[in-house]
């Protein structure tokens, strides 16, 4: 294998936003952004937006998000008659 071609593969702290759950993994994703973990030692931090702990396939749970109407003009536009 060719030396210094090959991206840093670390462990990382993944953190998903919508539910404050935070995960210890591996990666070789780029971040400015460092967090202490529970072990005392500082990790880089990634962001998500959504993760298993908030994903509706895995929580059984619908999150609508109903931005300026657009749930209402779908279902009136489409409604049965």
């Amino acid at each position: 294998m060719k030396k210094d071609i090959h991206p840093q593969y670390r462990e990382v702290v993944f953190k998903d936003l919508s539910c404050d759950f935070s995960f210890l993994g591996k990666s070789t994703i780029q971040t400015k952004d460092t967090v202490v973990w529970e072990d005392g030692n500082e990790y880089p931090l990634v962001k998500l937006e959504i993760s298993s702990q908030s994903h509706p396939f895995y929580t059984g749970k619908q999150m609508l998000v109903d931005t300026a109407g657009r749930v209402e003009k779908f279902n009136t536009r489409y409604r049965k008659k």
